[in-house]
């Protein structure tokens, strides 16, 4: 792990509102920003009719300036010069701050008058500060950039070409329900327009009527929208939509799974609602994923589990199980000190040294291992097959054709790593699995661990000093056994909980394609932490997450430390 992701976590804990940084010069002027849940086009006035002089691409924020006293429409401008950009539609962006505070304007804006460095940026702001990936390699500049082309298309006199990840709604809105989600490149047959609003209807199956609308500046239109049926309705009644189907449900890796009570699964509802409402939706590209057990009763809940995800640094959980399946004897000095800089800080050089000594000397037989094992916990959906990357210029290359285990999971929505994944219910499981052969002298692997050494797994990831992700939802003194993993389009965290009104499970993966912005995942994952901490300890409930903290890289290494001794203990009670 590198210096600056540090510096950059440790800023937008300790200084909430990061972008502020970016909006020095516009706060002169203005408090109300406009950011770009998809790509928006930015016209010359206040109207569809007008030339399209930019767009705004996905996760990008611009300043907002002035406002249409007639139309719902808002003028942005540059970040830097604070010089007007264009207009852009208020209902297909995301605003910030009280926009009857702005100036009242009409003006149109003479687009060779807009200067190259005024054109809005395809980079989104968090990129500009974008930290290096937790394996140490450089993230790559974000661009959002659908493609627009479909192939093997019908043909309509008049359709409309997707240009982005976008909602499909029942009426010309964003304040009627969803009906659906398109993607990039999907064609549609436009079968009217409003009248007053810049919304197209289109024949879409899967609505109750038949007919959803999406709003015009999100499609390339072919052909001449005007030539289809004119809607003048300003209101449309709802008919009965079929309930949203709940996304909680039980977990059975094991045998002897304990039912699910109707209070529980509530919780896990109220998790999945806390993932929604900060933007991490199932029917999105941009979704998330969960495991809880109570591990005094055995409930276990779930959502997102038929997803893969890159096994980030998180798997270093099972690559430590598999070590201590390996070792006759407790660790000596090296050995305990890799294990620490492996569970703690992350460091990937010291990982591999693992995956060595698993493999008898070659960390590909090691990784191979790590697999075996999971496959030898009814875990299948879980694998890695190769050491972790030190160089991402130069990527361990295998000294023979790799095996990729087959499973039953998605994890193409994730990207996930082809050679390291998890799913959150294989990784709940696997930690429960410990905890239960620590603490309630339960075999794990025939007894390959004893319950010495799966205590002293838990001791190591209790002493994880990253103070963020689920550990942010609990009080700072709550004994939290976790390891945490991110990449540039996803993180995670997977603990264990020792709290005072009982001991769980919880494993939270979060996911946006290309590039997901920590100071959107952070309190997702924090706040979905909280509710679980107030469920179990509804007597001492937490108000609210904490804004906790993320050490430097420099200070992470375990050598010599009380840490190593405990780790070589032969006999192990905490």
């Amino acid at each position: 792990m590198q210096r600056l992701r540090h510096t950059f976590l440790i800023i937008l804990m300790l200084v909430p509102g990061l972008l502020l940084l970016f909006q020095t010069a516009q706060a002169q002027l203005s408090n109300v920003n406009a950011t770009a849940s998809n790509e928006v086009n930015i016209r010359a006035g206040t109207g569809v009719d007008f030339d399209q002089v930019g767009q705004m691409i996905q996760g990008t924020s611009y300043p907002v300036i002035a406002r249409s006293e007639f139309y719902p429409w808002l003028l942005i401008a540059d970040p830097v010069s604070l010089e007007p950009i264009g207009w852009v539609y208020e209902e297909i962006v995301t605003v910030t701050g009280d926009k009857f505070t702005l100036p009242i304007s009409e003006d149109i804006i003479d687009p060779s008058a807009v200067s190259v460095q005024q054109q809005p940026t395809s980079t989104p702001i968090a990129t500009i500060l974008a930290p290096t990936t937790e394996a140490g390699s450089s993230a790559q500049s974000v661009t959002m950039t659908p493609s627009a082309t479909a192939t093997s298309q019908p043909s309509f006199n008049v359709a409309g070409i997707v240009q982005g990840e976008i909602n499909v709604r029942y009426g010309p809105g964003t304040q009627y329900p969803r009906v659906g989600v398109a993607q990039a490149g999907e064609r549609y047959e436009i079968t009217g327009y409003h009248t007053q609003f810049p919304w197209v209807q289109i024949r879409y199956p899967e609505s109750p009527t038949g007919f959803a609308w999406v709003a015009i500046d999100l499609l390339e239109i072919q052909g001449n929208y005007f030539n289809t049926d004119p809607i003048t309705d300003s209101t449309l009644n709802l008919p009965t939509l079929t309930p949203t189907p709940s996304v909680i449900s039980s977990s059975g890796a094991a045998e002897g799974t304990e039912p699910v009570s109707p209070a529980f699964a509530q919780l896990g509802e109220q998790i999945a609602r806390i993932a929604l409402n900060g933007g991490f939706d199932p029917a999105t590209s941009r979704f998330g994923a969960m495991f809880l057990m109570d591990l005094q009763t055995g409930e276990a809940i779930t959502f997102g589990s038929e997803y893969a995800f890159s096994g980030t640094s998180i798997n270093k959980v099972a690559i430590l199980a598999e070590l201590y399946a390996t070792l006759d004897t407790p660790p000596d000095v090296r050995l305990a000190t890799d294990i620490a800089n492996t569970m703690i800080c992350s460091e990937n050089a010291a990982t591999n040294r693992l995956l060595s000594t698993i493999g008898g000397g070659d960390e590909w037989d090691g990784a191979d291992a790590v697999t075996q094992m999971y496959q030898d916990l009814g875990l299948t959906n879980s694998f890695i097959v190769a050491p972790y990357t030190l160089d991402p210029n130069n990527p361990p290359l295998p000294p023979r054709p790799l095996t990729i285990p087959e499973t039953s999971v998605d994890a193409t929505k994730s990207n996930a790593d082809f050679s390291n994944q998890i799913t959150v219910e294989d990784m709940g499981w696997l930690l429960a699995d410990i905890y239960n052969c620590g603490y309630n002298d339960e075999p794990l692997l025939d007894g390959a661990i004893e319950p010495r050494e799966c205590r002293q797994m838990l001791h190591v990831m209790s002493n994880n000093n990253v103070d963020a992700l689920l550990k942010a939802g609990v009080p700072a003194d709550t004994r939290v056994a976790h390891k945490h993993g991110w990449i540039p389009d996803t993180h995670g965290n997977a603990a264990v909980f020792f709290t005072p009104g009982g001991d769980y499970v919880m494993v939270m993966m979060l996911h946006q394609p290309e590039w997901l912005d920590y100071s959107e995942s952070l309190p997702v994952i924090a706040e979905s932490s909280r509710a679980v901490y107030n469920y179990f300890n509804p007597d001492a409930q937490m108000a609210q997450i904490r804004e906790g903290f993320i050490p430097e890289a420099t200070t992470c290494n375990f050598a010599n430390t009380p840490l190593i001794t405990d780790i070589r203990q032969p006999v192990w009670d905490d």
